[in-house]
């Protein structure tokens, strides 16, 4: 098939509705864009606006995502995706985890909690 055929100038023609998300702590924001549907993620986060709104995205440094499934700037999507940005971590989650724990542990011995009784009878122990 050549360039000019119908077809495939209807193809590159087709619109898609795509949504742009971002949230912060207390405000998340939802867009609604619609373009061609050979647009990559940073053509429809461009459209949308949305950088405007949030001058302090920096796409560069940001990860971005569909539908939670981290994706790339020069990807493209489908019609009624969502488009994700995603904020820096502040803490990375395996030091929260490791901290918590290392705070229970602290806590359960200074109370005395999970340590087992002396001289009790277990519970499946049959008397005879």
């Amino acid at each position: 098939m050549s360039q000019s055929d119908p077809i495939i100038a209807q193809e590159s023609d087709q619109q898609i509705n795509v949504e742009v998300c971002y949230a912060l702590p207390d405000k998340q924001t939802l867009l609604s864009v619609r373009l061609k549907a050979d647009a990559t993620i940073e053509q429809i986060i461009e459209t949308s606006g949305i950088l405007e709104q949030y001058p302090s995205i920096n796409l560069a440094d940001s990860k971005v995502g569909v539908f939670s499934k981290l994706s790339k700037l020069g990807d493209t999507v489908h019609d009624g995706d969502r488009v994700e940005i995603y904020r820096p971590l502040l803490i990375d989650p395996k030091e929260v985890r490791k901290q918590r724990a290392l705070k229970a542990k602290q806590d359960t011995g200074k109370t005395g909690k999970n340590k087992p009784e002396k001289n009790k009878t277990p519970i499946n122990k049959k008397e005879t």
